[in-house]
């Protein structure tokens, strides 16, 4: 028996996420059978339907706007502290030749 390839990482929109909830919401099919019949995870499924709960207040964590506000955060705090690195450098570099 050869191993497994691993499947490749895939995205999906907003609207695609939230049928997917809607449908595991209505109780007709599992989500497991869900996932099988989407060709998904059942644990992206889960996370979407998790998700899905806090953005509509059913559940405590981050919602979804909330989410993309901190990554974008965090990307710009790690450029601004690679700017703030470089002036750094550059402030040494010149005050070494101006002496």
């Amino acid at each position: 028996m050869g191993k497994k390839k691993p499947r490749p990482r895939r995205s999906f929109t907003r609207e695609f996420k939230a049928e997917i909830v809607e449908l595991c919401q209505r109780g007709d099919r599992s989500v497991g059978q869900v996932a099988k019949d989407f060709d998904l995870t059942e644990t992206a499924v889960r996370d979407w339907i998790r998700q899905a709960e806090v953005d509509t207040g059913r559940r405590d964590g981050l919602t979804s706007s909330e989410r993309d506000e901190l990554a974008a955060l965090r990307r710009e705090n790690r450029r601004l502290r690679e700017d703030v690195d470089i002036l750094k450098r550059a402030t040494a570099f010149f005050a070494k030749e101006t002496r």
